[in-house]
């Protein structure tokens, strides 16, 4: 008969699932920035490289935290976030639209963990981890802020790059 799975079983293995995600992120962040054409979108990725190495940090102190090592579970969703960004990079490199489909990218990352980290916090507050919901918050409010520098790029300019002389967007 299988054992049963409590809460903290849960937590623990979501854990184990965005260290996984966020150290496929820092591999891919410097990619995304070579293949970026605006030098406030390579600053951008480069920045987030740095915040998500201090995330791993926090991950390793929650780990800690619980007793366990510091150990990823393969997350096949970011794999697939990030193989749809390398897609976009290898069909839109040089072009007018890369910005835009690298930021699109980059969101889908930031969703995602947005997801992660948002239930992460959820469970330590159920289960009574306080520090454990302060390092997660700390990084959830950092995803957030980078979701929203990433829109207010968008927004800025990479969009209108991304459309052709004359065409009206969608």
């Amino acid at each position: 008969m299988a054992t049963e799975k409590t809460l903290n079983d849960l937590f623990i293995d979501t854990l184990k699932d965005i260290y996984f995600a966020e150290r496929q992120i820092a591999r891919a962040l410097p990619k995304m920035a070579r293949a970026a054409q605006s030098e406030e979108l390579k600053a951008a990725f480069q920045k987030h490289k740095e915040e998500t190495e201090g995330q791993i940090e926090r991950l390793q102190q929650v780990f800690e935290l619980v007793g366990k090592p510091a150990r990823g579970k393969t997350c096949e969703a970011i794999q697939g976030i990030i193989a749809e960004g390398e897609e976009i990079i290898e069909d839109y490199k040089g072009t007018a639209a890369i910005d835009a489909g690298l930021i699109s990218s980059a969101q889908a990352v930031e969703h995602y963990e947005i997801a992660r980290y948002g239930t992460l916090k959820a469970w330590a507050q159920k289960l009574g981890m306080n520090e454990a919901v302060e390092l997660l918050d700390a990084t959830l409010q950092e995803e957030s802020a980078t979701d929203e520098a990433l829109t207010q790029l968008a927004e800025g300019s990479a969009n209108d790059k991304g459309q052709k002389k004359g065409q009206k967007a969608a």
